[in-house]
């Protein structure tokens, strides 16, 4: 479907959770947040739902995110159902990876398309440091889990924060030794992440050409968001970059976001959207859903302006996965 602007919106981001197992420093206080009762959650029926009205408008590939979406046990069933909906050709999910090794054979018989896996680091303590946590290896032990499948696509996500160059190497060499894309995603100054100064893409550009040469930009679609990528010699996989605020890509975006209480939105740094579980528990019939997310979809705003308006909102603390 087109929005106002002439946008084919065709991606639907939907988060699970605002659970998470993590605690990064620009994502969530290490205190944890105030958790959002689970009866307030949309539950799988619901999901479904929303899902099949929007895809009878033309959202064709459905990405799972949180929080941390394999805490809530109906992940596996949930992927199962969107697979079946017609219109939908990906359902994809983007997590820490903590449980990733031991939920992925239920995943992948489900229909799973992809994974994306937030890592910053591969230093063990620096991973301590930015998430509070000693998950380290389990992380690891997922990203191995999903290069075992070759028919899963795989990324993996960083944001650099205060990683050494070092470091931020030695992310990306995981794209030159494995099948998979490593994105780098700029911090966006909203929730604790305006405690940070963003690294740009620039500046990563060249610390990664200073080691592995020269980057060649490609026009190949790898996935389904803003992402744009570069080639390097003798690397397996690619370098991407998703930098909202130095290379704005609102022109181009074709996502909006339904929270984990049902909250369709159609741009993360706005609060204008609609309530679909309200809807939903009003016995909404299905004609009145799909107008309601027609609505939402046709009045995306043109645009974001983070430099300026800060607000806050659910998606705040997990910045590290708003890559498609």
């Amino acid at each position: 479907m087109l929005d106002r602007y002439g946008r084919n919106i065709d991606y639907l981001r939907i988060s699970l959770t605002d659970r998470c197992n993590l605690r990064c420093i620009y994502c969530m206080p290490e205190e944890g947040i105030r958790q959002i009762p689970r009866t307030e959650l949309l539950d799988t029926d619901e999901i479904v739902r929303i899902c099949k009205a929007a895809s009878e408008l033309g959202i064709s590939r459905i990405k799972l995110t949180g929080g941390e979406p394999l805490v809530r046990r109906i992940c596996t069933p949930l992927v199962k159902e969107l697979k079946a909906i017609p219109g939908i050709c990906q359902v994809t999910l983007t997590t820490n990876g903590i449980l990733l090794g031991e939920q992925l054979p239920g995943l992948m018989e489900a229909g799973l398309d992809a994974v994306n896996i937030s890592l910053d680091t591969l230093e063990e303590t620096t991973f301590r440091k930015i998430t509070r946590r000693d998950d380290f290896h389990q992380v690891l032990k997922g990203l191995r889990a999903a290069l075992s499948y070759p028919s899963l696509k795989v990324k993996l996500n960083c944001v650099p924060t205060f990683q050494s160059d070092e470091e931020l190497l030695q992310v990306a060499a995981l794209a030159k030794e494995n099948p998979l894309h490593v994105r780098f995603i700029e911090m966006m100054p909203i929730g604790l992440g305006k405690e940070f100064t963003a690294r740009g893409e620039e500046q990563i550009k060249s610390v990664l050409e200073k080691e592995y040469g020269s980057m060649t930009p490609t026009e190949e679609k790898l996935g389904n968001g803003p992402c744009h990528y570069y080639t390097l010699e003798k690397f397996t996989g690619r370098i991407g970059f998703i930098s909202a605020l130095s290379h704005k890509f609102c022109d181009r975006c074709n996502r909006v976001r339904l929270t984990s209480t049902g909250f369709l939105k159609g741009c993360l740094q706005f609060e204008d959207g609609a309530d679909l579980k309200v809807l939903l528990r009003s016995g909404c019939s299905d004609g009145m859903l799909k107008e309601t997310i027609e609505k939402v979809i046709y009045e995306k705003p043109v645009g974001h302006n983070f430099q300026e308006h800060k607000k806050g909102n659910e998606e705040s603390h997990i910045m590290a996965q708003i890559g498609g």
